[in-house]
Order: C-alpha cells, then structure tokens, then sequence
C-alpha cells in the first residue's frame, strides 16, 4: 500500500492533540487531515474527512469515545478505529472491542507505541486489500483477526477465574511502566493487589513476563515483575 493515510486524533486536551498528531505524522505514509476535542466534532470530521483511521478518546465532554464508535458502526462507517485514552476499566476495554476498535493503547505512551500500532493498522489494511473481492482463505481470515489485537504479542491462554480482558489491561501495565510489583499493577490497573499477583504469577510461570525478588535494605523482599528479554532466563526464574 502507497498511499498516504489520513487519520483523524480526537482529544479535548489541545496539548494531547498537539502531541499525538506530531507522533502520527513521524511515521511515514501517515498524516493528519483533522482534529476533534468533541465527540460530535469527531463524527462530523469523519464524514467531511472519510479518513482511514480515528484516534479516539474515551472521555470527551459530550459522549464518551465508545458512544462515538458505536454510532459510527451504527451508521455502517468502517473507519478504523484506535482507542487511546487513561480508561483502564476493563468493561470500557470490552466495550471498545465488541464496538468493533482496532486496538486500545493506554495513555501515557510514546511515539514508538503509536507507530507500532499505526504499522499494525497499515499491514490489517494491506491483507484486506490483498483479499478484496475474491473468497479468503482461512490463514488470511486469521491474519486479518490477529492484526486487530492492537497487541505486541498473543495473550497466552488464562486458567479457569481469570479474564483475557484483564489480562491485557495487566500485561499492558507491564510493558508500559517496564518493571512493577503486583501492589504498584494492582493499583495501574484498578485490581486488588491479590488478584493482581495472580495475574501476574500466571505470566512469569508461562514466559509472558519475568519475575525476579527484590531484595531491600530492611523488610521483606518484593517480587517485581517485567516483560521479557532476548536473553531472558526461563520463566519464573528468580533472576533478571
């Protein structure tokens, strides 16, 4: 794909929108044909603009950035959409996947996140286009799925009593800070520091992420917790 993408950013802080507009046009075959600081500015700029994708804040002054994505898909528009907001409720998480978003990337964020997901958007674009009009085959169908995730990687399958939804929104916390403990996740992402342990126990045991003891001048040694490494020990190792 050569085209240029336009992409609309929606945020009513102006700073927000200034920051991520200059992150979308960094990345080559990018630009940025509108903003929005409301949810109705955000419509109207997609049916003025017909861009390819949205960035989209969940809070906004008049509806929440879910309303204006379900009103999109209610008027059939199959604009992409990318949830970036602070929201970690893990029902706004559900929400924006069953209202049909591409990804969801957690604020605050750097300009290599965004590109990664900007990439990942044009290469979902790219196997749609290499399909168009002819009867997909199943690895394209999974291809097509598996580039919506708005994820760096799989979430590895949960044992009985633990969410996917929350699992992402864990894993996310992680990758994002770089290093926690489960007290510090648990408050990230809205969990208790209990629940939160066991997420995280679950992914250092099944190499998502590396768990190692911290040991302290006084008290207690902490299990703090980080994504992988290259040339990571093996999962649930008790060193970096």
């Amino acid at each position: 794909m050569s085209q240029t993408l336009d992409v609309v950013v929606v945020d009513d802080d102006f700073l927000v929108v200034k920051v991520h507009t200059r992150f979308v046009e960094s990345v080559a075959g990018f630009r940025v044909v509108a903003t929005a600081a409301t949810g109705q500015a955000a419509l109207d700029a997609v049916h003025e603009h017909d861009p390819h994708l949205l960035l989209l804040d969940v809070h906004l002054p008049d509806m929440t950035g879910i309303e204006v994505l379900r009103r999109l898909r209610a008027e059939g528009l199959d604009v992409g959409v990318l949830m970036v907001t602070a929201a970690r409720e893990v029902e706004q998480v559900r929400a924006a996947r069953s209202g049909g978003a591409f990804g969801y990337l957690v604020k605050p964020f750097g300009q290599v996140d965004l590109a990664t997901r900007l990439e990942d958007f044009r290469l979902e674009l790219q196997r749609l286009e290499g399909v168009a009009g002819e009867a997909a085959a199943q690895g394209d169908i999974d291809a097509i799925f598996a580039g919506g995730s708005g994820a760096s990687g799989p979430i590895p399958v949960l044992p009985k009593g633990l969410s996917a939804d929350t699992g992402e929104l864990v894993l996310g916390a992680v990758r994002e800070a770089g290093d926690l403990s489960a007290s510090e996740c648990a408050q990230l992402v809205g969990l208790s520091r209990v629940t939160a342990r066991r997420y995280l126990e679950h992914f250092a045991a099944t190499g998502a992420l590396e768990g190692r003891q911290q040991y302290g001048r006084v008290g207690r040694p902490e299990r703090r917790y980080r994504p992988p490494s290259p040339a990571s020990p093996q999962a649930g190792s008790s060193a970096w």
